[in-house]
C-alpha cells in the first residue's frame, strides 16, 4: 500500500513536472526526437539492406554455404566440420543416418539468422539458404555461432543506453543554461512585485531572453518612477493640508456654543475636522513604513500590558463595545523589542475596525497574545460580526479599499487602517493573515524578535 501510495505521489509530481515545467517538456521533446530520427533511420536503413540482400547478398550466401558443404564432404567429416566452426563464426548441425552431430547447441525456434531470414524467406527458401542435404541423406544446417555473437549485442546495447543517457544530461544541462535567464526573470517580477526595485535583472545574454529582461528592467524603472511621483505628491499634498486643517480646527473652536443652532454645526465641523486630520496623519505614517528603510525605535515590550492600555483608551473614548473586549494572554509571555508606537497604532487600528463591524454582536470582541517557537509572538484579534465575502479577504489591507457592508463613511472608515497594521508589521518583518472566522473575522500577527 505505501508503495502504491509513493508511485501514485511520483506520477503526479512527473505529471506537475511535465505540465509546468519548460526545461522538462524540452528535453522530453529533445528525447522523443531523438526516437523518432532513431526509428526513421533504422527502418529506413533496414529496407535499404533487405533490398540489397535480395539482390547481391543472398547469392553470395547461397554460393558460400555450397561450399561449406562440399568441403564437410559426403559422407559428412567430423574433423572437417569442427575445422570449419572452429575457424569461422558459424555454427553447423550434421543429422542423419550415420552422423548426429552440432558444433553447439541450438535453440528450437532457431532458423538461420532468426525472425530477420523468417521474414524475408518461407520454409523452402531458408532450406535453399543455410541447410543441405547430402546423397546418402545426412542434412546440413549452417548458422550463425551464438558462442561469438551472444556477448557483441549486450555489450553494444550497455553502450548504446549509457551514450542516451550523457545525450539526455548533456541536453538537460544545455537547455537549463538556455532557459536560466527565465529564473532571473521570475526572481526579478517578483522583487519588483514586492516593491523592490533597487536590483535589477541581470541580462546574461543579447538573444530573446536578454531582450525580454530589459524590457522588464524598463518597465520596472518606469514603474518605480511613477509610484516615487505619486509618494512625492501624496506626501506633498499631505504636508501642505496640516496647516489649513490645524487652523480651521482652531477657528471653528473658537465659535460661540451657546447658541442652539450654531452648537450641532459646531460639533459637527469638529468631528469632520478630526476625521481630515486622522486621514493625513495615517497617510503620511503609511508613506513613512511603505518605505525601504522604515525607522523602527524598538525597544523591549510587554504586548499584554500594551494591549490592555489600548482598550483602556478605546473604552474610556466611548467607543461601542470597547468595554466588552477581552484579552487573553499566554502566561509568561516574552517581552519583544518593538516599535511601541507604531504597535499600539496596529493594536488600536485592529481593536477599532473589529468593534466596528462586530461589536454591536452578542460575543465580544476577543483578542489573544501567543508564545510563538523562537520568541515571538502572535497576536490574534477577533469580533463575531458578518464577516466579509471572502473574495474580499486578500483586499482587505489594501489602501482605500473597503467591502461593500462597509461603504458607509460613518461605520467603515477610509480604508487605511488595515493597510496601516500590515504595514507596521512588514516594517517589523513579522507575517499577517487574515480569515473569515465563521461567525466574523479574525486577524492573526505574528511579530518577531528583534533581530541580533
Amino acid at each position: 500500500m505505501a508503495d502504491e501510495r509513493g508511485d501514485r505521489r511520483w506520477h503526479r509530481r512527473a505529471r506537475l513536472a511535465l505540465r509546468h515545467s519548460l526545461r522538462v517538456r524540452m528535453v522530453v521533446l529533445f528525447l522523443l526526437l531523438a526516437l523518432a530520427t532513431t526509428v526513421v533511420f533504422l527502418a529506413g536503413m533496414q529496407k535499404a539492406l533487405s533490398v540489397g540482400w535480395r539482390d547481391g547478398a543472398r547469392p553470395l550466401l547461397v554460393d558460400y554455404v555450397d561450399r561449406l558443404a562440399a568441403d564437410i564432404g559426403t559422407p559428412p567429416s567430423l574433423e572437417r566440420a569442427q575445422a570449419i566452426a572452429a575457424r569461422l563464426p558459424v555454427s553447423v548441425r550434421i543429422s542423419g543416418p550415420m552422423v548426429q552431430w552440432e558444433s553447439e547447441p541450438m535453440p528450437r525456434n532457431w532458423r538461420g539468422d532468426g525472425a530477420r531470414w523468417r521474414r524475408d524467406a518461407g520454409e523452402g527458401d531458408r532450406e535453399a539458404l543455410l541447410v543441405r542435404h547430402t546423397a546418402d541423406g545426412h542434412r546440413i544446417e549452417f548458422g550463425l555461432s551464438q558462442s561469438a555473437w551472444q556477448n557483441q549485442p549486450r555489450r553494444v546495447g550497455w553502450a548504446t543506453l549509457t551514450a542516451l543517457l550523457v545525450f539526455t544530461a548533456i541536453a538537460f544541462l544545455y537547455v537549463r543554461r538556455l532557459l536560466r535567464p527565465l529564473d532571473d526573470i521570475r526572481d526579478g517580477a517578483r522583487r519588483f512585485g514586492g516593491g523592490d526595485f533597487a536590483q535589477p535583472i541581470p541580462v546574461r545574454r543579447r538573444d530573446e531572453l536578454g531582450v525580454l529582461a530589459q524590457d522588464v528592467n524598463a518597465m520596472a524603472h518606469d514603474i518605480h518612477g511613477m509610484l516615487d511621483a505619486k509618494r512625492a505628491l501624496l506626501l506633498a499634498i499631505s504636508h501642505e493640508l496640516r496647516s489649513p486643517l490645524t487652523r480651521a480646527r482652531l477657528n471653528t473652536e473658537l465659535l460661540p456654543d451657546a447658541d442652539p443652532a450654531v452648537r450641532p454645526l459646531r460639533d459637527a465641523l469638529l468631528r469632520d475636522l478630526a476625521v481630515m486630520r486622522d486621514l493625513v496623519a495615517d497617510l503620511l505614517e503609511s508613506e513613512r513604513l511603505a518605505g525601504r528603510h522604515a525607522a523602527l525605535q524598538r525597544e523591549p515590550t510587554d504586548l499584554a500590558v500594551l494591549m490592555r492600555d489600548v482598550m483602556h483608551e478605546l473604552a474610556q473614548s466611548g467607543v461601542p463595545g470597547a468595554g466588552r473586549a477581552v484579552l487573553q494572554a499566554d502566561p509568561g509571555l516574552p517581552a519583544i523589542a518593538v516599535d511601541r508606537a507604531r504597535v499600539r497604532l496596529l493594536m488600536r487600528n485592529l481593536l477599532d475596525n473589529a468593534l466596528r463591524h462586530g461589536g454591536g454582536a452578542a460575543e465580544p470582541v476577543g483578542a489573544a497574545l501567543h508564545a510563538e517557537p523562537g520568541g515571538g509572538v502572535a497576536l490574534v484579534v477577533r469580533d463575531h460580526g458578518p464577516g466579509v465575502p471572502g473574495a474580499a479577504l486578500a483586499h482587505l489591507a489594501e489602501p482605500f479599499w473597503r467591502p461593500d457592508s462597509a461603504r458607509g463613511r460613518d461605520t467603515g472608515g477610509v480604508g487605511l487602517g488595515l493597510h496601516l497594521c500590515r504595514l507596521v508589521v512588514q516594517a517589523h518583518g513579522g507575517q499577517w493573515s487574515v480569515r473569515n472566522a465563521q461567525p466574523g473575522l479574525e486577524v492573526r500577527v505574528t511579530l518577531p524578535p528583534a533581530p541580533r
